[in-house]
């Protein structure tokens, strides 16, 4: 008996579906982040992995271009990049939050659906304009 493909929709069915950890690679700069659920229901994402952690010096990077002052002494491979991250169970996709890029210290709205059981995708818009990046979920 063969097992009928499962949709990428199915993987937006359920808001814990998110939970995990991504690899990710941003312009050849490869980390980890893995997605957790908070008390409210609601979702962050924090680096855990960064495949170069030191800087030209030797020393541990930082997230020397964040916007709030008080956390550019935290360890790249610590920041926090999306929190407050909502399901929305009627669009089955998740927001209503801004996603952090500590390559340019910006943050940025943020929607989240997964295409396939493996593959977030994420769309970023400021202003209009937007970009899209894809998480690859590892466990």
């Amino acid at each position: 008996m063969a097992l009928a493909p499962i949709s990428a929709q199915s993987f937006n069915d359920k808001a814990d579906n998110i939970v995990g950890e991504y690899l990710t690679d941003r312009g050849g700069s490869k980390s980890k982040v893995r997605v957790t659920k908070n008390s409210d229901g609601t979702y962050n994402a924090q680096v855990f992995w960064v495949e170069k952690p030191l800087d030209a010096e030797g020393k541990k990077r930082k997230d020397v271009k964040n916007p709030n002052k008080q956390l550019r002494n935290v360890d790249i491979d610590k920041v926090v990049v999306m929190e407050g991250l909502k399901y929305d169970a009627k669009d089955k996709q998740w927001g209503d939050t801004k996603i952090y890029d500590p390559s340019k210290g910006i943050r940025v709205k943020v929607t989240a659906e997964f295409e396939s059981a493996k593959k977030l995708k994420l769309r970023g818009t400021i202003l209009g304009i937007g970009t899209t990046l894809y998480w690859e979920k590892i466990k």
